[in-house]
């Protein structure tokens, strides 16, 4: 016994003694990793990564049959290879720090709500649901930004301020076909049409379906960048859609769609209700 464990001593097999910071370091760094592999994946950085392995290959075998000239130029490449990709995967890493910014790690754990306002009434949100299936009814296409709490000022100066109560009658009127108003999208703050023809990114999310036109890309770009909640008439199909954090959900029904501006309304709740998890609604049909 005396023997084994000097030979474990030698090789520093010993376990170590573990206090209570470093669980916890363990479980930030297992967040962190976590978090940092999904992004990577879902990004055109998994094929860098896989390219970093291969280098890493080569470098440890040059390093186990000591080819110097091999370590030699993967030594000196290492620190223009890193201001390299900073540059390459420059929007990928933008997007990253803005979804970063938009999450709150605290709440999403552990929420004591307190009451606030609700971003629009009763009366805003039945007129919205009443002129989308008006439009969606009429096959005419239409897109309707709700902002939430990341303002969307610089594409409200991309259109023409409008500053009007949200009628029903007045969307419906916006999106006719051959009027001056009805190219772009609509932004909806609180009980207010601030902004129509406004314009917006369009996603590069290669995922989306090839038969989305530029208004469905459109709704989820600016629903990529920010959280506001989207809605979309398809010209062609009359069906309703809705953008929400990047994803896209097809053909909605009204009951659907009011489900999702009630949750965008953030009502009166009561203060000091625990909440532990928030959950989806059931049967949402999400297009990455």
């Amino acid at each position: 016994m005396e023997t084994i464990r000097n030979i474990i001593n030698d090789y520093r097999l010993s376990i170590p003694g573990i206090v209570f910071t470093d669980i916890i370091e363990i479980i930030i760094l297992a967040f962190l990793i976590y978090h940092v592999v999904k992004w990577i994946k879902n990004t055109r950085a998994w094929a860098l990564v896989k390219g970093l392995v291969v280098i890493m290959i080569f470098w440890l075998v040059a390093v186990i049959f000591q080819l110097n000239v091999v370590i030699w130029i993967i030594s000196n490449t290492i620190d223009v290879g890193i201001i390299a990709i900073l540059i390459v995967f420059q929007p990928e890493l933008r997007k990253a720090l803005e979804q970063l910014g938009k999450k709150n790690i605290v709440r999403s754990i552990l929420i004591f709500d307190e009451s606030k306002d609700e971003v629009f009434s009763d009366y805003t949100l039945n007129e919205i649901i009443r002129a989308t299936f008006e439009l969606a009814r009429n096959k005419t296409g239409a897109l309707i930004v709700i902002e939430e709490e990341t303002p969307l000022n610089e594409f409200e100066s991309t259109g023409i301020a409008i500053d009007s109560v949200i009628s029903s009658q007045l969307l419906i009127n916006i999106f006719e076909i051959n009027t001056p108003l009805h190219d772009g999208a609509v932004i909806l703050r609180g009980n207010r049409i601030v902004a129509a023809t406004c314009y917006f990114p369009l996603s590069d999310n290669t995922q989306l379906s090839k038969e989305l036109g530029t208004r469905h890309r459109a709704g989820v770009g600016v629903s990529e960048i920010s959280d506001c909640l989207t809605i979309i008439v398809s010209e062609e199909t009359g069906k309703v859609s809705i953008a929400k954090e990047g994803k896209l959900i097809r053909n909605v029904d009204g009951d659907y769609l009011r489900a999702k501006l009630i949750a965008a309304q953030k009502k009166t709740v009561d203060t000091k209700r625990l909440k532990f998890w928030k959950g989806r609604l059931k049967n949402e049909r999400e297009v990455d």
